[in-house]
């Protein structure tokens, strides 16, 4: 009797996909994508300078995750935006490439780890943002908190803006990242109200809203920010009464950028805004009482933070001399 063995290796298994929840889903068709919207590869050696740093440091940025267009101009320059509490999100938004599911436990070191990063790169302005964690009784607040106060620590000359989650029925939660004093307090509207039950299904409209102008009520001193996508399906007034909702709640800088479909299994492109009408939206934001407004296809909410800080410094001052 001969005995055959099957010495076949094993198939690895398939990796697991970044989207579960999205991959029964119907594919979206994509609009061809309009002359403005152009992005040049990744390649200078400023980039791959920041990426290293990155890298050894074990860090996440939402520059990655989320497939941002601007990635190369901004590493170049050694721009990065720190994504705390791991790569996976609990949340499953329609318009989003992080990758979602259940978290891993959080990294306690990793404050300090970004403050080392941030200190190394010489950032004079630094944006640190997190994916939602619902899984979490602050929803990841104190973790905000430690960071703001390691990178006061390792780079005191440091500006910090904190882009965070809406912090959903985690009461108490907003006063402890206000509390460890961040320059910038951003939170992302995202889209308008009417597309919520879509695009944003997690979170509620008005909770964000009320997010915002509760920071300013702690914290009057404490620059506020939000920011939309166009291109959703959204009508034109309602992204009016959106920057008046905004300025309801006091804020002071409004990002407005085109959403770009990561996947066919995303929320699909419904339109490309043309410049002339991000222009048009930008010159009816200021007119609207707020300090900044960005408006551009490319606009993401992190894009050229540091020189924005510095422009709001100033058009708040502007606005005190003339009153």
């Amino acid at each position: 009797m001969v005995t055959v063995l099957d010495t076949r290796s094993e198939q690895p298994a398939a990796p697991r996909p970044r989207h579960p929840e999205k991959a029964h889903r119907p594919d979206n068709p994509s609009l061809p994508k309009p002359d403005w919207i152009r992005v040049r590869a990744p390649v200078s050696r400023g980039y791959e300078e920041t990426r290293e740093i990155v890298r050894s440091n074990k860090l996440v940025t939402v520059c990655e995750e989320a497939g941002c267009p601007n990635i190369g101009g901004c590493w170049e320059k050694k721009h990065a935006t720190f994504m705390i509490m791991g790569g996976v999100c609990t949340r499953a938004c329609a318009f989003c490439n992080v990758a979602t599911g259940r978290p891993q436990p959080l990294a306690t070191s990793e404050p300090v780890s970004v403050a080392r990063a941030v200190a190394s790169m010489g950032l004079s302005h630094v944006v640190i943002t997190s994916v939602d964690r619902d899984d979490l009784a602050d929803g990841g607040a104190e973790h905000f908190a430690e960071t703001i106060r390691a990178i006061r620590a390792a780079a005191p000359g440091t500006t910090i803006e904190v882009l965070t989650p809406d912090f959903l029925k985690k009461p108490g939660a907003l006063e402890v990242v206000v509390a460890a004093k961040p320059d910038v307090f951003n939170h992302n509207l995202e889209t308008v109200a009417s597309n919520y039950l879509t695009v944003r299904p997690g979170a509620r409209y008005f909770h964000s809203i009320r997010l915002l102008q509760r920071v300013k009520e702690l914290d009057p001193t404490m620059f506020t920010k939000s920011g939309i996508m166009v291109g959703l399906g959204e009508k034109r007034n309602e992204v009016l009464q959106l920057m008046d909702d905004l300025r309801t709640a006091d804020v002071d800088f409004m990002t407005i950028g085109q959403y770009l479909q990561p996947t066919k299994k995303h929320h699909a492109v419904m339109s490309y805004v043309t410049p002339e009408e991000f222009k048009s939206y930008e010159t009816v934001a200021y007119s609207k009482g707020f300090l900044l407004v960005s408006a551009s296809p490319l606009t993401r909410s992190s894009h050229h933070a540091g020189e924005d800080f510095a422009k709001l410094q100033a058009a708040r001052m502007a606005r005190r001399s003339a009153a």
